[in-house]
């Protein structure tokens, strides 16, 4: 049994060029993150290393004034970046794969405006596999996400660690009341 030929496609420039179109490798996608599942919904993930600096993504949609800015907002949409306090971007097109971006106190991504457009660079190295997420800022946190409810790890930590000195002190507080109780009864039976 013979295995079925393998087909190559080339591009004219390619074959115009001269050079070899036999054996390529596929070629590597162009974006260097997915869109997976993350602790808060989706999230980016990156899929090859990104390097610190490195342009990641654009937030992309229809520009709105001030007035439909506040009317969506109204509406329950969620995916508003706000540019200046007269220009926001309507990111609700899921073609604007900037919107799976996630927020994080802790971030590995910042944002930059240029002439009415957002995009999102890399603050260190990224590895292959971790989520890559920026801070969405002080009032989408408090307003929106709120602080108590931020799914992010450093805040996670921040609540694990407050949970377990709380439990500490009561555990310490309920021993110190068991230890006066029985003082109290062991008082009683001799006096």
């Amino acid at each position: 049994m013979t295995a079925a030929p393998v087909l190559t496609v080339a591009r004219p420039s390619a074959i115009a060029s001269g050079r070899s179109v036999c054996n390529r490798k596929p070629a590597m996608p162009k974006r260097p993150f997915r869109v997976g599942r993350s602790r808060t919904g989706l999230g980016l993930f990156a899929t090859r290393p990104i390097k610190k600096r490195s342009r990641i993504a654009e937030y992309k949609g229809p520009l709105l004034n001030a007035e439909d800015a506040l009317k969506a907002e109204n509406r329950g949409n969620r995916y508003l970046y706000e540019v200046n306090s007269r220009w926001t971007i309507d990111g609700t097109a899921r073609s604007n794969l900037a919107r799976y971006f996630n927020h994080s106190c802790n971030p590995n991504a910042d944002t930059s405006i240029r002439n009415r457009r957002i995009f999102i660079f890399a603050r260190r190295n990224i590895k292959p596999g971790e989520e890559i997420t920026y801070d969405y800022g002080v009032d989408y946190l408090k307003n929106v996400i709120g602080r108590s409810n931020c799914q992010c790890s450093r805040c996670r930590k921040r609540r694990a660690k407050r949970a377990r000195e709380l439990r500490a002190r009561r555990l310490r507080r309920q021993a110190r009341l068991a230890r006066r109780r029985k003082a109290a009864r062991q008082a009683e039976r001799r006096g």
